[in-house]
């Protein structure tokens, strides 16, 4: 019996999720076409991923307790938030592994934690500094010329805990103060205003076995820091895409991940990459290898975590994706309205992905739009096009 056959986590087997967002959803949908039973744990009774489980455990992201009791029932768990608490892991880790686990989650909660750790291992970042004060923030905003970005260390995503200093002029003291409250008056890193270019992505999947794929890279435009659309492959030059993947995989080998790992990175006006952030799990940028990819990432995370060979990645067809965030539902006097689906489905080759989340919110993901196109660009287009008949 080979080394791969004794080690797999063959389908028929429990997955354990922590998270039942959407991306917990579309993992339990890959894993429940493979065979595969699947348990998730989630604070909302109501979590997009319940229709489509075999069990939810409503749960905080802190609550190890609730985390063993799952994972006594599953042969693996994995997640699909980073805000899991190291307890909830280490409780898990009891019964079942975790991948990926605690080590790289330690590192990656924390966004001066994640900085300093790329810097460390030399990977390539724009200029940072660590705040932890209002006065070291004055401090950070001089010592960075003025205009930079400010970041929670913990949670805060899609422009949540996020907040900017010095874009409309030189950087007053009361603007500083409002920026410190607007991101919690807390731990956060203030990072130099970049001229950039564009913002790609790269995902990678990496097995316990140390087999190990990348999928091609992704480009993403971003609005309010959420980003709106994003195909792939990325419309890049083949020696910036090479080099991308590159820097993609060195991390994960670095980290010994198991699992995904996504890499956002900033491609600067004079040719540079940087990394941005890290997410180690499914991310927004690759919905699209769905539709574009031999393997989808839902897919490729389910072979992954069991230690399955790892599926092929390549572009079969460009595809890109347009977000629908809850504005879509609500007129100016926030009433619920029924978007037009019907009309953005009768562009070619447009799909609807929903997420069956219960009330729409401005600024929440409520599902996406896909489509596929002969170039990355017409596929952008189409579902542009798609988007705005809604």
């Amino acid at each position: 019996m080979t080394q791969q056959a004794r080690e797999a986590i063959l389908p028929g087997a429990t997955i354990g999720i922590l998270g039942g967002g959407q991306l917990g959803r579309m993992m339990a949908m890959a894993a429940r076409s493979l065979g595969y039973r699947i348990q998730v744990m989630d604070p909302d009774p109501a979590c997009p991923a319940r229709p489509v489980v075999d069990a939810c455990f409503e749960a905080g992201w802190n609550d190890a307790l609730t985390s063993a009791y799952m994972a006594r029932g599953c042969d693996v768990v994995t997640l699909e938030i980073e805000q899991i608490s190291i307890e909830c892991l280490d409780a898990a880790s009891r019964f079942a592994p975790v991948r990926p686990g605690a080590a790289l989650l330690t590192v990656i909660q924390d966004r001066i934690d994640q900085k300093n750790w790329l810097v460390k291992h030399g990977f390539p970042v724009g200029d940072f500094r660590a705040v932890r004060s209002l006065e070291e923030l004055q401090t950070a905003v001089r010592e960075l010329g003025g205009r930079c970005y400010l970041k929670s260390a913990t949670g805060g995503y899609d422009g949540r805990g996020q907040a900017k200093v010095g874009f409309t002029g030189e950087a007053s003291e009361e603007e500083i103060r409002q920026a410190w409250q607007d991101v919690g008056a807390c731990a956060c890193i203030a990072e130099k205003a970049l001229e950039l270019d564009k913002e790609v992505s790269v995902m990678v999947a990496r097995s316990p076995s140390g087999e190990t794929k990348a999928f091609p890279a992704a480009l993403n435009h971003h609005e309010n820091q959420i980003l709106v659309w994003s195909v792939i492959p990325a419309p890049i030059a083949e020696t910036l895409a090479t080099q991308a993947k590159q820097i993609a995989e060195e991390i994960a080998d670095t980290f010994a991940l198991e699992g995904l790992l996504a890499v956002e990175m900033f491609v600067t006006r004079d040719g540079k990459l940087l990394v941005n952030e890290l997410a180690p799990r499914p991310h927004n940028s690759y919905h699209a290898s769905e539709r574009a990819c031999s393997t989808s990432q839902f897919e490729q995370a389910i072979r992954a975590v069991c230690d399955l060979p790892l599926g092929n990645v390549e572009v079969l067809r460009p595809a890109a994706i347009v977000n629908l965030l809850g504005d879509t539902w609500l007129h100016a006097a926030e009433e619920d309205r029924t978007p037009r689906f019907d009309e953005a489905l009768a562009v070619p080759d447009v799909h609807l992905h929903l997420y069956e989340k219960a009330k729409p919110r401005k600024g929440r993901k409520m599902g996406h739009l896909s489509a596929i196109g002969a170039t990355a660009e017409e596929a952008v287009a189409r579902v542009l096009e798609a988007a705005k008949r809604l």
